[in-house]
C-alpha cells in the first residue's frame, strides 16, 4: 500500500525544536514533491513547507522562514521538517503530503494538488 506516515511530534516549550519525520512505504519518494501542511483547531490547513524532487528547491510560509527547514534524504524515503523556536501559535497537526513530480502545476505548495496524505502528527507548543 502506497503510505506516508509522519512521526517526531508531541509537546514542546516555547523556543525549543522538534523534527518531524515523513516515512514513506509502497512508492519512491524520489519521484515525488513533498509538502508538509499543518491545522490548527478551526482554521485552514496550511502550507508550511514544500520540496521538490528535481532540484531540491523549497518553498517556506512567511511564518516558517527562518525557523523551519525542509530536507529530504531519498536512500531512507523519509522526508523531514525540522522546526525551531517554536511558537505557541505553531501548535497544529502536521501532515506531510507528496505529489508524483510529472503533477505539480500551481505551485509547489498548493494544497489541493497533493494525492497521497499522511494521518498526520500532533506538534503542541505550549509552557
Amino acid at each position: 500500500q502506497l503510505q506516508l506516515v509522519e512521526s517526531g511530534g508531541g509537546l514542546v516549550q516555547p523556543g525549543g525544536s522538534l523534527r518531524l519525520s515523513c516515512a514513506a512505504s509502497g512508492f519512491t519518494l524520489a519521484d515525488y514533491a513533498i509538502g508538509w501542511f499543518r491545522q490548527a483547531p478551526g482554521k485552514e490547513r496550511e502550507g508550511v513547507s514544500c520540496i521538490s524532487n528535481i532540484d531540491g528547491s523549497t518553498k517556506y510560509a512567511d511564518s516558517a522562514k527562518g525557523r523551519f527547514t525542509i530536507s529530504r534524504n531519498n536512500a531512507k524515503n523519509t522526508v523531514y521538517l525540522q522546526m525551531m523556536s517554536l511558537k505557541p501559535e505553531d501548535t497544529a497537526v502536521y501532515y506531510c503530503a507528496a505529489i508524483h513530480f510529472t503533477r505539480v502545476g500551481w505551485g509547489l505548495c498548493t494544497m489541493r494538488q497533493y494525492d497521497y496524505w499522511g494521518q498526520g502528527t500532533q506538534v503542541t507548543v505550549s509552557s
